[in-house]
């Protein structure tokens, strides 16, 4: 919840800026008060009366109104929130933004605040992927300032590709995120989720039954208490979480190059389910039958990546955790991969078909550390998630 924190609202001009007014609404009903600030081309696509009924607050839109003014209104209004969202920020807004212009209220506050600022861009998918665009990107991610979206989609031009606004939810998680005060703040984690593909030709692949929901579910109640995450993942059913730095990954040594380039951490958490082994030499043209005979495949092993961090000499994470999914005898495996490896703790479970684990909404573990093996009862894995993140949390910090 978010009660008694205040949202400086800025709305740009875009046909999603509709979309501000259930933003609005949400939060408030959060707890939150939101207090908006409209662009001029934003007035094109909300009424100002509109915006403040959903608000309950004055609309500001004028750099010079007199009133507020003579008091230097523009500063109070950008020192007074808890934090700044621009929804939807518009192409010309991330360029005043980047280029530190202030030629109307909204660019003059996002000039002049001392607080966090969180954007959810949103425009043509040829606009976002312009040069231009993309620099003022780099360029505000560098300032620190915070980014949830663009989605991809179709856009109301009809175009398909990344662009549209992210949904109200994960505009609302992202905001609850940038304002946590949670026992991670200033601690960097890397999550690695999903499963790897590896190419035995250009239609084929090795692969196995991860969906990446508990990776994901991870990544988001550590980012949750505060942690600034580090999300690797394989091509997984799931969407990754929003609020969270993604990498995307295809096969197992894509992972272990991400994984080598995010060192050094805080912490690690290995819930990707890498394949062992993959193509010694895959085909670059489709493996076609030969009279019934069985094709000559050669394997190799892959990479070994929670062995190799695990293992550092020098920047070796605080925590390294790993996951062990197995069929038989959980406990007695997990506990000597855990020993093999060398890292902190194991979350072991049992993947066996019957129990519906693998791919599923729910999860059975036990946490395996070097003096214990703490069995948790089946539970939803966002469950799951929420309770390994709170033993990160005290693990770290005590």
């Amino acid at each position: 919840m978010l009660n008694g924190k205040t949202i400086l609202l800025i709305v740009g001009g875009g046909i999603a800026a509709f979309k501000s007014l259930d933003l609005m609404r949400r939060l408030r009903d959060e707890g939150a008060r939101v207090v908006p600030v409209l662009t001029k081309a934003a007035e094109e696509f909300v009424t100002p009366l509109s915006v403040s009924a959903l608000a309950a607050e004055k609309v500001h839109r004028d750099l010079f109104d007199l009133t507020s003014e003579a008091e230097m209104g523009h500063i109070e209004l950008s020192r007074a929130a808890d934090l700044v969202v621009v929804s939807p920020a518009t192409a010309d807004l991330l360029a005043k933004m980047a280029n530190g212009l202030a030629n109307d209220l909204a660019s003059t506050l996002l000039l002049a605040t001392d607080k966090r600022v969180l954007v959810a861009p949103s425009m043509n998918v040829r606009m976002w992927h312009h040069p231009a665009v993309q620099r003022n990107v780099e360029i505000l991610k560098s300032d620190g300032v915070m980014f949830i979206g663009p989605e991809e989609g179709v856009m109301a031009c009809g175009e398909f590709g990344l662009g549209r606004l992210s949904e109200t939810p994960d505009i609302i998680g992202a905001i609850r995120s940038a304002l946590t005060d949670g026992p991670l703040v200033g601690k960097q984690v890397l999550v690695t989720s999903g499963p790897t593909h590896e190419p035995i030709d250009p239609v084929r692949y090795i692969a196995n039954r991860s969906s990446g929901a508990q990776g994901a579910a991870i990544a988001s109640a550590l980012r949750d208490l505060g942690a600034d995450v580090i999300f690797i993942t394989g091509p997984a059913e799931v969407p990754p979480p929003t609020g969270v730095h993604v990498v995307q990954v295809q096969t197992a040594r894509d992972m272990k190059e991400a994984v080598d380039a995010a060192l050094p951490v805080d912490v690690a958490v290995f819930a990707a389910a890498v394949a062992d082994w993959r193509m010694a030499t895959p085909t670059t043209s489709k493996i076609k039958k030969k009279n019934g005979a069985m094709p000559d495949l050669k394997f190799t092993e892959n990479p070994d990546i929670l062995a190799a961090v695990s293992q550092l000499k020098k920047n070796r994470p605080q925590l390294v955790i790993g996951f062990a999914a197995e069929t038989d005898d959980v406990i007695e495996n997990a506990t000597s991969k855990r020993d093999r490896k060398g890292c902190d703790w194991i979350v072991a479970n049992d993947v066996r078909p019957e129990t519906g684990i693998m791919g599923g909404s729910e999860n059975a573990v036990t946490l395996i550390s070097k003096d214990n093996a703490d069995v948790w009862p089946r539970m939803d894995k966002t469950q799951v998630a929420t309770k390994l993140a709170q033993r990160i949390a005290k693990a770290v910090t005590s």
